[in-house]
């Protein structure tokens, strides 16, 4: 896993260029320690921070093709560069390395802009051809890896991070209004913006084409669904063929010349990568490792060891608590290229630090709650058609009842779960969605953002829901809402918490249920094969039934959080307090003081449980405080 950054330049820069291509690097050494490289000519300055993966010794970036007129950089793995690399050798290329990033300067020489659609992996590129004075970046198919961009008065500027771009001097650092109101919703900056003004998110499965000033941008891959009249395999037929894709994903993911483990977290994605991992390697060779909670209600420890004991794995695990927490915080933040108010984000860092005294890469569990129907909301979107049916006056008693509910500060618990399903019961059948998920919801926003920063329409900040919507073409509403998650949530959130928490540590996370032949096939199913009744994952647990305990195949989902309610209450107030005082809130000129105190009153006295928005803004301030003030 690697770093990758650079510019072209279209007119004679403001500050020496070679100094310029440094500064953006060294911005990303944390993703690449071990080695460094630069590509400069007149026009192009390419930077690579390189994370040893394969061809150790001779996997220096950039690489070129033969006469050095192609030069490429690449942040992440190419799954199945062997098998491309055999066809470019047979039609008489040329390789010096065993590297997979050197098939991409050959593909590009036969195919161009098509070249992404031959590579199964976790990729961000930039390919800069001097022949055709052309700079070509590319993203892979779910965003397992970040690229921003933007265009200056000198030329084009991107980076796998925000500060790698904000280390250029011709970019601007300007809070996006527009890119704050959907943060406090989604909790992350949706693609294609990102939370400073005029720099962007190239979107997953993307290419952007540059030459002369100027760009395009073309999509080489949609996550998409068959017709209504397509006939799926049988149930047992699909099980199988989910297992043997798995298990396959599974196998080109330890392709690797460094020491390999996986995260456990005892829920029911990690524990099937687990088991197949222990399939192919043998559970003596795998190394799982986890992270527990003193609260009960969030710690999933216990869980983790059942799975380890039965997969008898070598097994590790540790405790985070609040005191931890706090010295960890404001680094964190500090490194993090933007605001993220997924608080699973601390235990994540904290789980990938101490993975990392061990193993160099780690397998996760991430896509299953997306691809196979494993949240929460889709149990409540059944339920929400049921809930729309009743007369007026029942919804205002229920609602009345669920205002009246005492406020607990445990896991997902019933009166959290039940004021989320009202709250988003106010908006349309797919936007409600983030509603339940999210922090702040539009409605709920005018009041608390200054004139500066509240959208003039509250409701434009859902704006992104209907783009993505009308892209889609589903066989129901469960298809529909596979997307929006897999664009809305799990990109630009789950997928961005763990690429960074994981590269701070200079460790490399790889996705099995995200290869490209997995989702392809889950997409092509029908619902009914991934949520029977209210039973979520349901192929997943009939596939693994006899693999994994019984115990963790019925066991409810927890989610990865953390008990910040009570925490804020806690060791976490200081903190808070300072960052929610006047003169910071001033300073930041986004949020109406008193409205901020509100939220903050309400939570100390019990009144309310706002975590998840006092989370947000908390998180928000302090990115601001580390990356803005004061450049």
């Amino acid at each position: 896993m690697c770093g990758i950054a650079g510019f072209v330049l279209e007119k004679t820069p403001s500050a020496d260029p070679h100094a310029t291509l440094k500064r953006m690097a060294d911005t990303l050494v944390h993703r690449g320690p071990e080695d460094e490289g630069f590509h400069e000519s007149r026009r192009a300055y390419l930077a690579h921070r390189r994370l040893r993966i394969i061809d150790l010794e001779g996997g220096h970036q950039p690489q070129y093709n033969e006469d050095r007129s192609v030069a490429v950089v690449l942040n992440g793995e190419i799954y199945n560069f062997q098998e491309i690399k055999a066809g470019l050798t047979q039609r008489g290329h040329q390789f010096k390395t065993v590297s997979d990033t050197e098939v991409l300067v050959h593909l590009w020489e036969e195919m161009q802009t098509s070249l992404p659609d031959r590579l199964n992996g976790m990729f961000a590129m930039a390919i800069w051809d001097e022949r055709r004075r052309q700079l070509f970046l590319a993203r892979d198919r779910m965003g397992k890896k970040p690229l921003y961009y933007t265009l200056t008065h000198e030329g084009l500027v991107f980076g796998s991070e925000l500060k790698a771009v904000l280390a250029h001097p011709a970019v601007q650092r300007r809070l996006s209004p527009t890119a704050v109101s959907r943060y406090l919703l989604f909790d992350a900056v949706p693609a294609p913006l990102s939370i400073v003004e005029g720099v962007f998110k190239l979107e997953p499965g993307t290419w952007l084409l540059y030459q002369d000033g100027s760009y395009r941008i073309g999509r080489y891959w949609d996550i998409s669904f068959p017709g209504r009249d397509h006939r799926p395999p049988r149930f047992a037929d699909a099980k199988e063929q989910f297992l043997s894709l798995l298990t396959e994903s599974v196998r080109r993911r330890l392709i690797a010349d460094v020491p390999l483990g996986v995260f456990l977290s005892g829920g029911i994605d990690s524990s099937t990568v687990t088991a197949l991992m222990c399939k192919v390697m043998g559970p003596q060779n795998v190394r799982t490792f986890s992270v527990g909670f003193e609260d009960a209600s969030f710690d999933e420890s216990e869980h983790a060891r059942t799975v380890a004991a039965h997969l008898k794995t070598r097994h590790s695990s540790r405790k985070l608590d609040a005191r931890t927490m706090l010295e960890l915080l404001p680094g964190i933040v500090s490194r993090l290229d933007e605001p993220l108010a997924d608080n699973s984000l601390i235990p994540t860092y904290f789980l990938s630090g101490f993975t990392r005294e061990h193993v160099t890469v780690a397998l996760g569990g991430d896509g299953g709650d997306e691809l196979c129907l494993g949240y929460p909301t889709f149990q409540a979107h059944r339920i929400a058609r049921w809930y729309g049916w009743l007369p007026g006056f029942v919804k205002s008693a229920i609602r009345a009842l669920v205002a009246s509910l005492p406020v607990s500060t445990s896991n997902i618990s019933f009166d959290y779960k039940a004021r989320q399903f009202v709250r988003g019961m106010e908006y349309d059948r797919l936007s409600r969605h983030f509603v339940w998920i999210g922090a702040i919801p539009p409605l709920e926003q005018t009041a608390l953002l200054t004139p500066e920063f509240a959208p003039a329409d509250p409701m434009s900040v859902l704006d992104d829901v209907g783009r993505h919507a009308a892209n889609c073409t589903p066989r129901d509403d469960f298809d529909l809402l596979t997307y929006l998650y897999a664009k809305l949530y799990m990109c630009d959130d789950i997928l961005m918490k763990v690429d960074r928490a994981s590269m701070m540590h200079a460790l490399e996370v790889r996705a099995p249920l995200l290869d490209v032949q997995v989702v392809e096939f889950l997409t092509s199913l029908p619902t009914r094969y991934k949520m029977a009744g209210f039973t979520m994952k349901h192929l997943m647990k009939e596939s693994f039934k006899g693999l994994l305990p019984d115990t963790i195949l019925k066991r409810k989902k927890k989610g990865f959080g953390i008990p910040m309610a009570d925490w804020l209450k806690g060791e976490l107030k200081p903190l808070a307090e300072e960052l929610f005082s006047p003169s910071v809130l001033a300073r930041s000129g986004v949020f109406h003081a008193h409205e901020v105190h509100r939220l903050w009153n309400e939570h100390l006295g019990g009144l309310r449980d706002n975590r998840k928005p006092l989370w947000s803004l908390l998180v928000l301030l302090l990115w601001i405080q580390e990356n803005l003030d004061g450049h």
